[in-house]
């Protein structure tokens, strides 16, 4: 069995497991979140708990078990508490501000870049620009938000200027050495 695959989601108060067929829709006071369940995994609700169990032993079978698992336990947590990522902007001059339902970062190009969130993700701007929250009760797509604005001016290597998530190392080259 899956380590991860064979232990019980519990459901937390105010929230709603709904299963029909190969649909699992978890609903909470943060939203609501449907999965899709590959053929072989069966999702049952017992008590206050899901249990995810598998049809065989395939290779396919034992990912999907543990996958799935996963994908449930993180939407039960999602439409319940959320989830956030913080992103740090760090360059002299590199900033970032809200204005009405943009973001807009000031990352040393000719232009500044208006970003605007997608439906279910929040943002705010935190420490004067060089800090970016971001909200969102879908793990998946916050984690997809995250990486497109770090994608707009990832770190660079020798002074790790640039917008890096908060718990990131970079690790940094030595600059030219001196001709001998």
């Amino acid at each position: 069995m899956s380590r991860i695959g064979k232990l019980p989601i519990s459901i937390p108060k105010g929230v709603d497991v709904t299963i029909t067929g190969d649909q699992v829709q978890v609903k909470g006071k943060l939203g609501t979140l449907t999965e899709k369940i590959p053929a072989g995994i069966t999702v049952e609700k017992d008590n206050n708990q899901i249990l995810v169990k598998r049809s065989g032993d395939t290779i396919q079978l034992r990912a999907d078990h543990g996958r799935v698992r996963a994908v449930l336990a993180n939407h039960v947590k999602g439409v319940s508490e959320g989830f956030t990522r913080t992103l740090d902007i760090v360059g002299v001059g590199y900033r970032c501000e809200m204005k009405g339902k943009y973001l807009v970062l000031t990352l040393g190009y000719s232009h500044p870049i208006y970003y605007e969130f997608p439906q279910g993700v929040t943002g705010e701007v935190q420490e004067k620009g060089a800090r970016i929250m971001v909200k969102s009760h879908d793990k998946q797509l916050l984690g997809a938000v995250a990486a497109e604005l770090r994608g707009f001016r990832p770190p660079e290597p020798y002074k790790g200027k640039g917008i890096r998530y908060t718990d990131e190392k970079i690790l940094q080259k030595e600059g030219k050495a001196k001709g001998k």
